[in-house]
């Protein structure tokens, strides 16, 4: 079989946005970055000549770290530990920091199913049928995840009356 030969430097940046997405914390994200491209390049022969790279690079990288979930049995949970080191009155100047963090909170609180669909749609740009390839799951089911990742946003908006509503792409604006 031949050589298999694409730009793995140029799919950096949107591996470990993913990885950051999943992981929740920069030096596991790495970590898992490199772990993946290792499988990758172990695997390349399953690569299908013709085909999109990224699509089967963020398979690889979504099972990788499926895998490292059932290899320790136990999910990292970064979840408020910044926020709580800060009190909630601000300086006018800290309020877009504070509003970032928020709603990072928010997309991280959501589950790993929901954030990892909705992380390929909404913020990596896939279609629906190369990010359902990419998760293995049929597009329905990727449907059904954003729809229910959406919703959870959306709630955590509705009860932060004071504060400018979060654009979801794809959402609805009312």
């Amino acid at each position: 079989m031949g050589k298999v030969r694409f730009d793995i430097v140029g799919q950096l940046p949107a591996l470990r946005r993913y990885a950051r997405s999943l992981a929740r914390d920069p030096a596991d994200a790495e970590d898992l970055v490199h772990d993946a491209l290792v499988r990758a390049h172990e695997r390349r022969e399953s690569f299908r000549p013709g085909s999109r790279p990224l699509p089967w690079l963020f398979a690889i990288l979504h099972n990788t770290f499926i895998d490292g979930l059932r290899r320790t049995k136990a999910q990292r949970r970064r979840e408020v530990e910044t926020a709580e080191l800060f009190e909630e009155g601000f300086d006018p100047s800290q309020e877009h920091s504070v509003r970032l963090a928020q709603i990072r909170r928010a997309f991280d609180a959501l589950p790993e199913d929901q954030r990892a669909a909705l992380h390929l749609v909404a913020i990596e740009g896939l279609t629906y049928q190369d990010a359902a390839e990419a998760l293995s799951i049929p597009v329905g089911t990727l449907m059904s995840r954003i729809g229910r990742a959406r919703a959870a946003l959306r709630s955590f908006e509705e009860s932060v009356a004071d504060r400018p509503a979060l654009r979801l792409i794809g959402g609805r604006d009312d």
